[in-house]
């Protein structure tokens, strides 16, 4: 399992789930982009970001853009269906030091993933949500 998840994968799709309603969103738009790379290191690599961004032309603007993007990076272990990063690096301060667990599933080329249930920095209003997200492999 831990030589078939590694390399670059490419977001397909990004889907948020709110648990108190069942209501699936899709906060980055219908078409984000992204990718999560995973090195024989043990290094992951992980970078999301909502469609239609634009530079900003205020710091309003400029504060808004955290919140269409996540991206963090750090070591990783796999144990059974999940992978479990050590975050060195964040987009949000908050998540530095934490362990993120995602659980994963392979299906030839696509990388299908979810979050545990958890209040997300960037829709914390929406309270316990969790992220459905499938990414395929890249080939070049």
């Amino acid at each position: 399992m831990l030589s078939s998840v590694h390399g670059a994968w490419q977001l397909m799709s990004y889907l948020v789930e709110v648990k108190s309603t069942g209501e699936r969103l899709t906060p980055m738009g219908e078409h984000p982009s992204g990718y999560v790379i995973f090195t024989p290191e043990g290094r992951l690599s992980f970078t999301l970001a909502a469609e239609g961004r634009h530079a900003a032309e205020s710091t309003e603007q400029n504060a808004a853009l955290l919140n269409s993007m996540i991206a963090y990076t750090g070591t990783y272990r796999l144990e059974d269906n999940r992978w479990i990063t050590h975050v060195d690096v964040a987009w949000n301060p908050e998540w530095v030091g934490t362990e993120q667990t995602r659980y994963f599933s392979i299906d030839g080329d696509l990388l299908k993933v979810s979050t545990p249930w958890r209040v997300m920095p960037n829709w914390a209003e929406k309270g316990l949500s969790r992220s459905i997200v499938t990414f395929r492999r890249c080939r070049n």
